[in-house]
């Protein structure tokens, strides 16, 4: 096969996942497809701020000069500002192709870029709805989506197929009890060796061994609100075993949203209560903000991952 033929099937094989992709998760959590900034302003609140330590880059606009504008690292509080502005009713929401920039991760590698693409999305739940039967459910929805696009991946370009039928649930507190002599990533590895396809519930808050898990902002994800007497968290991450690269793939960060409460409880655990003088916080304290449930899906590490790709420049094209 020739080297134009190779390119022109695996140029299919990307945009026929993200085009099916789009389509399954739009009708399966009945998602409207939006456009969505690039750019926020500074100090408005808007910013994701991911782990906390990572510098987004700033832009300065001409035409603008009392602002000072950022590329946007997610879309996590844009999404929920705009279910509100326009009023989306309960069980129905959003989802854009984002494009961010993070130059300053840790390392870039396999399955690390500068360049981030996701399919974003956000949806309105009622307050009633803020437990756990609701995130496993919408993960359930999700990784049916992304097992549907496997096995039919696999099928029309001829690879072997490696998801289990069903993704397995697992606390991060669980996971530290099993594991206390390793680190967070290791514990990964470990349960997702085992398992295939893993949800990794509890994200953010400080466990019984008095660490985290992972870093998480304070002002998105719930990751603070207690479950029942043991567990802490609302959120968690889609962790998929890559056959190829024999490591960990993580497709998908998301959660139900902070209310009132858990927004101030995670702010004051960060020591960032001053976050409570930007607009958005303060709309959200003043109940202005639907509560939602939303995450990202990575578009590229997810192409990578169905495709078996053994680096992420094989299905995208970020510096040049």
């Amino acid at each position: 096969m020739t080297t134009f033929e190779n390119y022109k099937i695996k140029q299919e094989a990307i945009s026929f996942i993200k085009e099916r992709f789009s389509t399954l998760l739009q009708q399966r959590l009945n998602l409207m497809e939006v456009t969505a900034p690039l750019l926020v302003k500074k100090d408005s609140g808007v910013q994701d701020d991911l782990s906390g330590i990572e510098k987004p880059v700033t832009v300065n606009i001409k035409q603008i000069t009392d602002k000072t504008f950022e590329i946007v690292h997610s879309l996590a509080k844009w999404k929920r500002l705009a279910l509100g502005d326009y009023k989306f009713p309960e069980d129905s929401g959003i989802y854009t192709h984002m494009l961010a920039i993070r130059p300053d991760e840790d390392k870039l590698d396999e399955m690390h870029s500068v360049c981030v693409d996701q399919w974003d999305w956000e949806k309105v739940i009622s307050s009633e709805k803020r437990d756990l039967s609701t995130l496993k459910s919408t993960v359930v929805q999700i990784y049916n989506c992304i097992k549907t696009i496997h096995d039919e991946v696999s099928d029309k370009f001829a690879l072997s197929k490696f998801l289990p039928s069903e993704i397995t649930f697992i606390h991060s507190e669980d996971l530290a009890t099993a594991f206390p002599d390793k680190t967070p990533k290791e514990r990964e590895e470990l349960i997702c060796r085992r398992h295939k396809a893993v949800f990794l519930i509890g994200i953010g808050n400080v466990l019984s061994d008095g660490k985290i898990h992972d870093g998480r902002a304070p002002d998105y994800d719930d990751w603070i609100s207690s479950t029942d007497n043991k567990y802490f968290g609302l959120n968690g991450d889609i962790l998929i075993w890559h056959p190829k690269l024999q490591c960990v793939c993580e497709v998908s960060s998301m959660g139900i949203r902070v209310n009132k409460d858990a927004l101030i409880k995670q702010l004051e655990a960060r020591d960032c209560t001053e976050r409570l003088q930007y607009d958005w916080h303060k709309k959200l304290i003043n109940n202005q903000l639907p509560q939602t449930i939303g995450g990202g899906i990575g578009r590229s590490r997810l192409t990578m991952l169905l495709l078996q790709k053994e680096h992420i420049r094989e299905v995208q094209e970020s510096v040049w």
